[in-house]
């Protein structure tokens, strides 16, 4: 089994820690390939370079020469999961809603620690729109930005531990969600200091992603996410732009 694990921002380095957790998490036969959009922000923190990683992502599973199972999008909160569905004959899995609806499984009520406060927002929207927001306690930020979560780990841990743990005392929640991809590799650290359950998006990813390939199953093609209807779409594929 092949899975594609694509990084919505541009910094290859997020891309190699993203994959390096996938493959923690996969079974043995599984073989994850990272991929880093050609084009985009280095960090996704707001609706602009989420719209623009979208659109970068799909270019780049378009682009990937060779046959694959499935594939995984990890940006927390980002858009284009929709569009990837209609694309792609392979199950299409998104850590959003993967780390949601694993915490679910886990305790009545589960919050999610992100990165900048007006990730908040948009990470709301996302669990709105996937139906996962009503055990949802909170969305917390843990005022970092993307890039400083690789370029000073131990004060990442301390952050998200501080949230988590006001999540847990304050808002109720039972279980924690690590809110962005770049946190991945951090929840055995964050999960021994808080003593509940936290998921890491990618992991769960992993986890569905293999648990819908071996059951042969994928997305449905009756309506929401049929093919594109043939048309011209000038411009596409974005690689002979």
């Amino acid at each position: 089994m092949r899975i594609l694990v694509a990084n919505v921002n541009t910094t290859q380095s997020m891309t190699d820690s993203i994959a390096a957790a996938a493959r923690a998490a996969a079974s043995a036969g599984t073989e994850i390939v990272g991929l880093t959009p050609r084009f985009g922000a280095d960090s996704c923190e707001g609706n602009f370079e989420s719209y623009l990683a979208a659109l970068a992502v799909m270019d780049a599973v378009s682009r990937y020469e060779g046959e694959f199972d499935a594939v995984i999008q990890a940006g927390y909160g980002e858009h284009g999961r929709e569009g990837l569905q209609e694309l792609l004959d392979v199950p299409v899995v998104d850590i959003t809603e993967a780390a949601a609806s694993t915490a679910m499984f886990l305790g009545h009520r589960y919050s999610v620690v992100t990165t900048l406060d007006r990730a908040v927002p948009l990470i709301e929207d996302r669990l709105r729109l996937a139906g996962l927001d009503a055990r949802c306690a909170s969305v917390r930020a843990s005022g970092l930005g993307v890039l400083e979560l690789e370029e000073d780990p131990e004060r990442a841990v301390k952050e998200i531990v501080a949230q988590a743990e006001a999540a847990v005392g304050d808002d109720r929640a039972e279980v924690i969600v690590l809110g962005c991809g770049g946190m991945s590799g951090l929840d055995a650290r964050i999960r021994e200091r808080c003593g509940v359950p936290v998921v890491d998006g990618v992991a769960a990813a992993v986890a569905v992603a293999e648990g819908l390939v071996r059951l042969g199953l994928s997305t449905s093609k009756v309506r929401t996410y049929a093919p594109p209807r043939p048309k011209k779409v000038t411009g596409w594929p974005l690689s002979s732009a």
